[in-house]
């Protein structure tokens, strides 16, 4: 049996990260990490001059953004080259602050989602929904 309470992170690297109102691009360090507890998202941490930044999204827009567009919200996963002709994935995060273009190696992406599988595969995701209605409850009090 599966112990849901670990966190698994399984991928760190540098990325190109390129801002929609900035003139150049800037190196940043972003750590992807998967939590089996809640099977459906992955978390996105960017290291940046202010601090740590967190994003959580579904896993599904990692899963699926290597190889078509997707996402509807205020994450935007895609499949591209990048300018030296090397097969990336562009995360798009929209936020009130503006917009944020991340530049990923497809094969770190890969390596990541693959990890995340063996740790949960697609279709096999389940919640405790009692937990998670208790979890909710009490983070407001």
């Amino acid at each position: 049996m599966m112990d849901r309470n670990l966190t698994t992170t399984v991928s760190t690297m540098a990325v190109q990260i390129a801002t929609v109102e900035a003139e150049q691009d800037h190196d940043l360090s972003a750590e992807f990490s998967y939590n089996p507890a809640d099977p459906w998202a992955v978390t996105m941490t960017l290291s940046t001059v202010a601090g740590p930044v967190n994003w959580t999204f579904a896993r599904d827009l990692l899963v699926e953004g290597q190889y078509e567009p997707t996402g509807d919200g205020d994450v935007h996963v895609w499949p591209c080259l990048s300018p030296c002709g090397e097969a990336v994935v562009i995360v798009e995060l929209d936020s009130p602050a503006g917009e944020t273009l991340l530049q990923f190696p497809t094969r770190a992406i890969q390596d990541f989602v693959y990890a995340s599988i063996e740790a949960v595969p697609v279709g096999s995701e389940q919640t405790d929904i009692d937990a998670w209605l208790e979890q909710l409850l009490t983070a407001g009090a």
